[in-house]
């Protein structure tokens, strides 16, 4: 299984970091994600946005951004912009 999958949760504790994206948690055996492998663990269009929830500001993170997880982080994502079509 590659590190950015999630896991089954059959009870035993075999991953890393439990984030959210999307309001849905998941589960990843790794310290490190990229933007891309986030949106990609989440099933989020490539062409979406993808931000950390944080104090203030929301973060934006690129895909080839590197992130180090911990536990709790949510993101979320957002579509691009469709003005004038």
């Amino acid at each position: 299984m590659a590190e950015s999958e999630s896991k089954p949760d059959d009870g035993s504790k075999s991953f890393k970091h439990v984030i959210f994206i999307d309001g849905k948690e998941f589960k990843v055996d790794t310290d490190y994600m990229n933007g891309a492998q986030i949106k990609a663990l989440a099933g989020t269009p490539s062409g979406y946005q993808l931000f950390l929830e944080q104090k203030g500001e929301d973060k934006p993170i690129g895909d080839a951004e590197s992130i180090d997880l911990h536990n709790g982080m949510h993101f979320y994502s957002i579509p691009p912009a469709t003005f004038g079509q």
